[in-house]
């Protein structure tokens, strides 16, 4: 099922068709855009759509780019939350076509946005395709320099669709360094290889938390310790098993939940901050990695 369930898309241990994975034409929505980059996890819960916006904030803030965001994510949509957007109403219409959701400088289609606040997505496969089909081709995006793309945990309906409506230049695979997450991160890989997109690189979420001692125990100038929550390096391990590259490691820090609750990126809100220092290097590496679509 999945990947397999669907003509032209190989399953799982199939070689790719005679002449690879055909990339579909970029859609009139996104004419000019310069980059398509899917931000994935082979597991929930590993801080997939946190990284995702930081990364986009990253990319708009201090590299200075024309960045959107797409949340691919129909039955859990975040961008509403992450990027403060919950509360802001509907789309405008310009004609036919709706206009993307802004904030931080990042535009934003979800279906978050298209749904009530706290609404369910109960949907089967044809209907996630149809709304996600319908926020590409139905937005009016404009010219980007990146269009981030914040996939589902897996691969599914959603991963298929998006593999079929957009040119990826590559996946950016997000896990923690523990065993359980690691165990589904090859099968993302071989998600993305068979739809000839490039792992541009994994990022290793939550690598580990820095801890000072008690303030009583504490001598003048002792710097805070690491402490690997997760294991240690797990990511970095899976990097050079699969020849990928590991783009950066974000510690695992509790301004960044709250930065993330309260829909202020902490990539924007905390720029100073040990994660959005390693955020604004991820990004630039990646754009620096994904090759330009010729236009």
């Amino acid at each position: 099922r999945g990947f397999a369930s669907r003509a032209g898309v190989p399953g799982p241990g199939t070689p790719a068709p005679p002449g690879g994975f055909k990339h579909p034409p970029m859609p009139a929505s996104l004419a000019g855009t310069k980059r398509v980059v899917a931000v994935a996890s082979g597991k929930g819960g590993v801080g997939k759509s946190t990284t995702a916006v930081n990364l986009a904030c990253a990319a708009a803030s201090a590299l200075g780019l024309r960045v959107g965001l797409l949340d691919a994510d129909v039955h859990g949509p975040s961008i509403p939350t992450l990027m403060n957007l919950r509360h802001s109403g509907s789309p405008a219409l310009e004609g036919d076509a709706m206009l993307p959701m802004e904030n931080h400088g990042v535009r934003c289609m979800s279906v978050g946005l298209l749904i009530p606040d706290g609404g369910a997505a109960v949907w089967r496969g044809p209907m996630v395709m149809g709304a996600l089909g319908k926020m590409i081709r139905d937005t009016k995006w404009g010219a980007l320099d990146v269009l981030f793309v914040d996939m589902p945990p897996g691969s599914g309906d959603a991963h298929i669709s998006i593999s079929q409506s957009l040119p990826l230049s590559g996946a950016v695979i997000v896990s923690t360094p523990q065993q359980l997450a690691l165990a589904d991160v090859k099968r993302g890989v071989d998600a993305y290889a068979k739809v000839n997109a490039p792992i541009l690189g994994f990022v290793e979420n939550m690598a580990y938390m820095e801890v000072l001692p008690a303030e009583e125990v504490r001598t003048e100038g002792e710097e805070a310790r690491r402490v690997y929550v997760f294991g240690e390096g797990g990511v970095r391990r899976m990097a050079e098993t699969t020849g990928a590259e590991l783009l950066g490691e974000v510690p695992l820090d509790p301004n960044v939940v709250t930065a993330s609750d309260e829909g202020n990126p902490v990539a924007v809100s905390d720029p100073t901050s040990a994660a959005a220092r390693a955020y604004v290097k991820m990004a630039k590496r990646i754009v620096e990695k994904a090759k330009p679509f010729e236009t």
